[in-house]
């Protein structure tokens, strides 16, 4: 068993709770931009005077409509500065925030509504009124609790938030302190629901304190982001996510400008205009900016050149890493050189796709592989891994500027402990840790041990304290051969490869090893078009002669690393793609291995006939 800590770098007064960060930031400067608003006209900045005034206008609102200091108050939005408007307008008026992914099922709605006891709904759009209203109709105890539908967006007339802050202004500002000031940092600031890869999801009571300790020890812990002139980030990930919501406040504490975008589709855009100095990016991204770069570079016959720089990136970063470990004495001369000529003439196109202006990169909700992790680090974005879960306020390990280790996720977080149990589980204990799953007795007598939260994940420390994770105990496979199989690296190879979407290795009791495998719409068309060929759709590709070779390469690649017993020794194409909206995604893009086994067991039987 082995053992890491992060001494605790700023205490808090365990009466506040996390609206004083706000009130802090104003009386520090009310004229301080704290968030960028896109309009017709491009971004328009929100000093913290005009947002303070307007959470509390809408605080009051919410206090006039009987809202009481502990309701809970649901949310069902994409990200947007509105998300983040009504998320503090709660908090000030003593809700606790209870967010839903807009791509929620109705019957995911109709769970979180019904375990949350949230009698008021804060919705996007007309659509999503439409969707909570008929969950409504369909459940008589929602029927006869849920009180308030109010939508987000402007439907023509007038704005719907500002006829809530209207009716709140007879509340006065002396109720709105009591209501505000009414938690401490062991009340529950928001309910947030797991993801559900492994069942109905679990409300974790995420604490004002959890918030806040985690917020003022990320900022000191990460000056080199958050602590300098005109630090600014872009939030693409949705805001039901913990992940995203935390470091939205961690944006506040820090004093950071913040911009929202919806979502994937929008973001290359918009990071041209805002420009921000770091960024929170899952792995998926990465992929498809590595990607896309290759792919414009083949299209202007420069094809080659790219993986010669794409290659210098990985070995001059890579060097860099070494001399990190004491390996190693970094670049020599000669890459050295190679590095300084691709940095002059083809990085600075791959930088500038991120907006031009990031200095360092975050990586989290799930594992970015080591070669992107290089390749982005080499080309002059750093890249800085993370981890951790909804049950622990998202970061609990971080590398740093000045404490980098690729490939791991970095050492604990200030006021945070991290142990590698006897059998390989991650546990936790430290500021980000939840207070429980709301009513749910029996996943809390079971989520911890000696005071640690049971992570579920696999993983191990090094002798400085970096933590890699290595699995997930749950998608272990054990063939019939009884042989251990760690499915994750396996993937991860094989998801390298332009064509494709993502590969779920199966084999539980099985002879042998196998792969279900997605074709990447995108990434097929590009495939394609470098080598001449005609466009195929998915149907026709499946079973084309080229691509199936081609996928065998990456198998092939995958099963190097493993041994004979572990390896892959057939796979499927399936004529599809995992969504978030087919259900075999979650909405940080993590994959559903349980939905996919299920939905695709005959083509899982057919491996192993």
């Amino acid at each position: 068993m082995r053992e890491a800590s992060t001494e605790l770098l700023v205490e808090l007064d365990p009466a506040s709770n996390v609206t004083d960060l706000l009130l802090d930031r104003h009386a520090a400067n009310p004229a301080h931009a704290l968030y960028r608003r896109k309009g017709p006209n491009g971004w328009v900045d929100v000093p913290a005077g005009k947002f303070l005034q307007d959470v509390s206008a809408l605080a009051k609102g919410l206090i006039a409509g009987g809202l009481e200091p502990g309701d809970t108050v649901a949310v069902i939005s994409a990200t947007s500065f509105e998300w983040t408007l009504v998320d503090f307008a709660i908090w000030f008026a003593g809700g606790v925030t209870v967010p839903i992914y807009e791509t929620s099922s109705a019957s995911q709605v109709e769970w979180i509504l019904q375990d949350s006891g949230a009698r008021r709904v804060f919705v996007q759009d007309r659509g999503t009124a439409a969707l909570v209203n008929g969950v409504v109709a369909g459940a008589p105890a929602l029927r006869d609790r849920l009180v308030h539908v109010v939508r987000m967006d402007y439907d023509g007339e007038a704005p719907h938030l500002a006829s809530l802050s209207a009716a709140g202004a007879g509340v006065s500002d002396a109720e709105l302190e009591r209501h505000r000031s009414k938690a401490g940092l062991d009340d529950v600031a928001s309910l947030v629901y797991t993801s559900g890869t492994t069942g109905k999801p679990k409300g974790c009571e995420i604490t004002h304190g959890n918030f806040a300790a985690v917020a003022r020890n990320i900022v000191a812990f990460l000056p080199e982001l958050l602590v300098q002139d005109q630090a600014r980030t872009l939030m693409f990930l949705p805001l039901a996510h913990v992940l995203a919501r935390a470091v939205q406040v961690v944006c506040l504490a820090g004093g950071a400008t913040l911009g929202h975008t919806p979502g994937a589709a929008q973001l290359l855009e918009d990071l041209g205009s805002f420009r921000p100095t770091f960024l929170l990016v899952v792995p998926r991204i990465f992929e498809k900016v590595r990607a896309g770069a290759a792919h414009k570079a083949a299209l202007a016959g420069k094809g080659r050149l790219f993986q010669q720089a794409a290659s210098a990136a990985i070995a001059y970063s890579t060097a860099q890493d070494r001399a990190a470990r004491g390996d190693g004495s970094g670049p020599g001369l000669v890459l050295r050189l190679r590095h300084g000529l691709f940095d002059k003439l083809l990085y600075p196109r791959l930088r500038q796709a991120l907006g031009g202006q990031v200095g360092y990169t975050v990586s989290g909700a799930s594992h970015l592989s080591l070669e992107d992790a290089h390749f982005f680090r080499g080309a002059g974005i750093p890249v800085l891994e993370g981890y951790g879960l909804t049950e622990t306020t998202a970061p609990c390990t971080a590398n740093t500027p000045t404490r980098t280790r690729v490939g791991s996720v970095g050492i604990p977080v200030p006021g945070t402990t991290i142990r590698v149990a006897g059998d390989g589980e991650i546990l936790v204990k430290g500021i980000g840790v939840f207070k429980g799953y709301h009513n749910n007795p029996q996943a809390n007598a079971e989520a911890f041990v000696d005071g640690f939260f049971r992570t579920g994940d696999l993983g191990e420390l090094d002798a400085d304290g970096f933590l890699t994770v290595t699995g997930r105990k749950k998608d272990l496979l054990v063939t019939a051969g009884g042989k251990n199989v760690a499915p994750g690296p396996l993937e991860e190879t094989i998801r390298a490869h332009q064509l494709v979407g993502h590969a779920v290795v199966v084999g539980d009791g099985r002879k042998y090893v196998s792969a279900l495998i997605t074709l990447d719409p995108e990434g097929l068309e590009n495939w394609r078009s470098e080598r001449g060929l005609q466009p195929l759709d998915r149907r026709s590709a499946i079973t084309d002669a080229d691509v199936l070779a081609a996928v065998q390469e990456a198998v092939d690649q995958a099963n190097l690393s493993v041994s004979k017993a572990e390896s892959i020794r057939r796979f499927s194409l399936l004529d599809t793609e995992f969504t978030v909206e087919s259900g075999h995604l979650t909405p940080s893009l993590k994959l559903k291995r349980a939905a996919v086994v299920q939905d695709f067991d005959a083509e899982v039987a057919r491996l192993y006939t």
